[in-house]
């Protein structure tokens, strides 16, 4: 497929402007003004619209196709939450808006739903404050882990050390490491679970606070969760839930009932909001009550007169963490999704998560190297055979034939504590039909890795590219030609 420069033909247009009516006046200085037009692709309205509608053909998203990536992603886009979102009335709110005079009164709209999210997601996590500004999971951790270090500092304790599984995703080290805190982590047991006798070792007057996703990133649900937060208060540390596994628990239990200080939740994920390819996403942060005063500026708050406003005095807040308010949108689309789904509604989302993965597990385990062979929660992590190894057959193989036959892959090499992980997290959203299809390509991929493993090695082959040197690419980045 061509690109639109490819395209380009010298005078083309797709739209036709009269002459302006507007004054021109130029304040910039002359040595920062072109000296020729800008090198744009020139192009009809209908070449336009034909490039993009053919890219669009080639994308894969959940509106397509089956996506069992294991990972804090949408898996789900429903409409209704899209249309609302797009009501004019949001959609075209400025979002200065409240910062300007009077200009709260115009957006009650939207500041009371920002109010009442506030107030269902305390209700749905066990905490007593909420912050709708991180604009992802990676910036709800910081957030959380600059809340942690203010709590601390306001203490006057020297506190330094963060603890964290072996397991723990990949940004909870770095979201803690940006926040200026030492990571220490915490191997797993033959359990799958982070290993409570080298916590006990690794717990001292130092420690800041312990970063735990529950379930982790296994599937597993620690049972002494109750047990190791407490642990972690007896030195006056922080407990912090990583909620990007809170599909399997939501409606069911709450990680404030856990012991959990801070925590941090993927609207994105859990909450059915788009989120792909870097953004847009949300990361709203939930405190317990004596951490409420460090929670960013500004929150929202009820007057008497029951108006809403912006509070900005707040004089231990950590301040603003993103501009304006953090994605409203899609916070809007997470709070129609909420109200939606319903007490009840979200208790199911958590049964029908733990009910896929766990058929997704029986079905593959004899087929399938199963990392952990028993009950998961909302995903299932499984390694190649020895049988397939002996054949050269990698995961990334696995992942690369999915894609010849209409699945996007698994996570793989993730967690990295499992060789040669697959992670896969069917969701709570999808048919047996569609999970039975799934199986049935895994197998017949298992099949193949014993029969031809040489064809799985060249996979995938229906797609314009095949397998590109990432590594390279990575190592050799060509900006001058972007």
């Amino acid at each position: 497929m061509k690109l639109l420069f490819e395209k380009s033909v010298p005078g083309r247009r797709g739209v036709g402007p009269g002459p302006s009516d507007v004054p021109t006046t130029i304040h910039l200085n002359g040595d920062l003004l072109r000296d020729r037009c800008a090198a744009l692709p020139e192009l009809s309205e209908l070449d336009v619209v034909r490039h993009f509608t053919e890219l669009s053909r080639r994308n894969f998203g959940v509106d397509t196709n089956f996506y069992p990536l294991g990972s804090c992603t949408m898996k789900y886009n429903p409409k209704v939450a899209e249309r609302i979102a797009g009501y004019p009335g949001f959609a075209h709110l400025h979002p200065l808006l409240p910062q300007l005079r009077m200009g709260d009164m115009l957006a009650q709209g939207a500041l009371a739903i920002l109010y009442e999210m506030d107030l269902l997601l305390r209700e749905i996590t066990g905490m007593m404050g909420f912050t709708m500004q991180p604009m992802a999971g990676a910036h709800g951790e910081l957030t959380g882990m600059m809340i942690m270090a203010a709590y601390h500092r306001d203490k006057g304790s020297q506190k330094t050390v963060l603890l964290a599984p072996d397991s723990a995703h990949g940004t909870n080290p770095a979201s803690a490491a940006i926040a200026g805190y030492r990571v220490v982590s915490i191997p797993s047991g033959a359990d799958g679970l982070m290993d409570l006798a080298a916590l006990k070792r690794a717990i001292g007057d130092d420690v800041a606070g312990v970063m735990l996703t529950c379930p982790n990133t296994l599937g597993l649900f620690n049972p002494h969760i109750r047990e190791i937060c407490d642990l972690i208060h007896s030195v006056d540390g922080l407990a912090y839930y990583d909620g990007a596994n809170l599909n399997a628990i939501v409606g069911k239990a709450r990680p404030g009932d856990f012991g959990f200080d801070i925590v941090h939740l993927n609207l994105h994920k859990t909450f059915a909001t788009p989120h792909g390819g870097g953004g847009p996403g949300a990361g709203p942060v939930g405190v317990k009550e004596h951490l409420v005063p460090f929670l960013p500026v500004s929150i929202v708050v009820k007057r008497a007169d029951g108006t809403y406003a912006l509070e900005y005095n707040r004089p231990k807040s950590i301040g603003y963490v993103a501009p304006f308010y953090g994605n409203f949108g899609i916070v809007l689309r997470a709070y129609v999704y909420i109200l939606l789904l319903g007490k009840e509604g979200l208790a199911r989302v958590a049964e029908n998560a733990v009910l896929n993965a766990n058929y997704v597990r029986c079905k593959l385990k004899g087929h399938y190297a199963p990392a952990f062979d028993k009950l998961c929660k909302h995903e299932c992590v499984f390694s190649t055979t020895e049988e397939m190894a002996a054949n050269g057959v990698h995961a990334i193989d696995i992942a690369k034939a999915l894609i010849d036959r209409g699945f996007h892959p698994p996570t793989v090499y993730f967690p990295t504590i499992v060789k040669e992980a697959m992670m896969i997290e069917p969701t709570e959203t999808e048919s047996k039909e569609t999970l039975d299809a799934f199986i049935a390509a895994m197998i017949e991929i298992a099949e193949l890795a014993q029969k031809d493993p040489e064809q799985l090695k060249a996979a995938p082959v229906t797609t314009p590219v095949s397998r590109p040197n990432e590594t390279a690419a990575a190592k050799n980045l060509n900006i001058a030609s972007l």
